[in-house]
């Protein structure tokens, strides 16, 4: 068994992709409150992605822990991948809203304050747009960053699936 396919088999890869998830989580949180990047609607709706495979994958380790099922397991992995690629397509979408391919949404072209900060109740909000991204590093934005990390993501999950299976098929 090499290296990556013990990464990938059993518990592990669930446990992993937990720790990702919470570690892109805390980056993008480090970037808005460190470095001042407030966040845009749809950046928002990327850390939802994240936020809800976590809930998804604490509840299954924790039922799978009480029926350690292999087939479970299986099932888990592929959930996971298919997260991923909910977060890749929201990546994508922003990736895209930032290059003028796609209209941004309602609610993203406004500019200006962070609308997650109290300030003046009766100041109007303003919120960041979508299509104007802070940085970019390579060619590729934050969002666009995001998709390539969510697309590896969800390749390992899948691949995690099979490993799984396989070993549950030798059995």
């Amino acid at each position: 068994m090499t290296a990556l396919t013990n990464f990938l088999s059993g518990w592990r890869w669930p446990v992993l992709a937990l720790a990702a998830s919470a570690l892109i989580l805390a980056a993008a949180h480090a970037f808005e409150r460190f470095g001042g990047l407030a966040p845009c609607p749809l950046c928002l709706r990327q850390r939802e992605v994240y936020w809800a495979l976590i809930a998804m994958t604490l509840t299954g380790l924790a039922i799978w822990r009480v029926v350690p099922k292999r087939r479970f397991l299986v099932a888990l992995n592929v959930l996971i991948g298919l997260v991923f690629v909910t977060g890749v397509v929201v990546a994508a979408y922003h990736a895209g809203v930032e290059w003028k391919f796609f209209p941004p949404p309602a609610g993203c072209s406004s500019g200006g304050a962070n609308p997650l900060e109290m300030g003046d109740l009766d100041a109007p909000i303003s919120i960041p747009l979508c299509n104007d991204a802070p940085f970019y590093i390579a060619g590729l934005s934050m969002a666009g960053w995001n998709g390539v990390v969510s697309a590896l993501l969800a390749a390992a999950s899948f691949a995690a699936a099979a490993i799984t299976f396989r070993s549950y098929r030798a059995k």
